[in-house]
C-alpha cells in the first residue's frame, strides 16, 4: 500500500470547467510528492449505513461529509499509512510550500470574511473540513465518524449542510484545539473579488488575520451556485492565485 493517499471526488459531468484545474493542481501536487492519487463519484456515498439511504438524497452536502470519513478509514484500515482528503473545489496554487504537517491528523483553516448586519466587514476564524488528513494509529478519525454519525441519527429535521463538517469540527477545535493546517485555507466571495482586482479591505482583513500566508484554498463552489460568484470570476481568480 502506499504511503500516501490522496482522494477527491465529485459527480460527473463536473457542473463547473474550473473545477477540472483545481482537480488537475490536486494531481500535479501528488505526483510530485510522489503520492497515489485517486478519483471517487458517486461511489463515495455507497460507504454510508443504510439507514442513511434515503437522507443523503435529501441533503447530499451533509452526507458527503460523513462518506468522506469512512473512505479515509478504509483506506488507513486497507494499509494507507496517511491519506488526505481535498474537496473538489481546492486549488493547490503552490505546492511547493503546500506540505501537509507531520502529525497524527489535520484539519484546514478557515478564515471567512464577510459584511455583518451593519454592513462593517467581520472576520470568522474557523477550521475546515475540504482538506483533511489522518495517520496510522491516530485516535481522532474514528471519535470524529461515531460523533457524526451519532449526531445524524438523532437529528430528524432539517439541519444545516455543514453540520458534521466545519461546524463540528470548529466546536471541536474550540475546546480541543485540534491540529490545523494553516497553508490549507477557504476564500469568501468578498476575498475573491479582492483578489482579482489585486486589492481590498477584504483581501486585506483576510491576510492579517491568516496565521500564515496560504498555498491552497478551497474556492467554495456554492458561491457559484448562490450566484454570488460567476464562473468567469472564478476562472479570472485561478489565474491570479497561480500568478500570486
Amino acid at each position: 500500500m502506499p504511503d500516501t493517499l490522496v482522494i477527491q471526488s465529485h459527480r460527473s459531468p463536473l457542473p463547473y470547467s474550473w473545477i477540472a484545474r483545481c482537480l488537475e493542481s490536486v494531481r500535479k501536487w501528488a505526483e510530485l510528492n510522489h503520492y497515489q492519487y485517486q478519483f471517487m463519484g458517486d461511489e463515495l456515498f455507497d460507504l454510508l449505513p443504510e439507514a442513511f439511504a434515503e437522507k443523503r438524497l435529501q441533503q447530499p452536502v451533509m452526507f458527503s461529509d460523513l462518506a468522506r470519513l469512512l473512505c479515509l478509514k478504509q483506506a488507513l484500515d486497507d494499509g494507507c499509512q496517511r491519506v488526505v482528503w481535498l474537496d473538489a473545489d481546492f486549488l493547490i496554487f503552490k505546492p511547493s510550500t503546500f506540505v501537509v504537517p507531520d502529525e497524527p491528523y489535520a484539519v484546514g483553516r478557515e478564515v471567512w470574511v464577510q459584511h455583518d448586519k451593519r454592513g462593517k466587514l467581520k472576520i470568522y476564524k474557523k477550521v475546515h473540513n475540504a482538506f483533511l488528513a489522518f495517520c496510522q494509529g491516530n485516535h481522532f478519525l474514528d471519535f470524529y465518524i461515531e460523533t457524526a454519525t451519532r449526531l445524524l441519527s438523532q437529528n430528524t429535521g432539517n439541519v444545516p449542510p455543514h453540520f458534521i463538517g466545519p461546524k463540528l469540527l470548529t466546536a471541536l477545535h474550540n475546546v480541543a484545539s485540534l491540529p490545523v493546517m494553516e497553508s490549507a485555507g477557504m476564500l469568501s466571495p468578498l476575498v475573491i473579488k479582492d483578489l482579482i482586482q489585486g486589492k481590498g479591505a477584504a483581501l486585506d482583513q483576510f491576510v492579517g488575520a491568516s496565521p500564515q500566508p496560504i498555498a491552497g484554498a478551497n474556492l467554495c463552489i456554492s458561491s457559484c451556485q448562490r450566484n454570488e460568484l460567476s464562473e468567469d470570476e472564478i476562472s479570472k481568480l485561478i489565474d491570479q492565485l497561480i500568478c500570486w
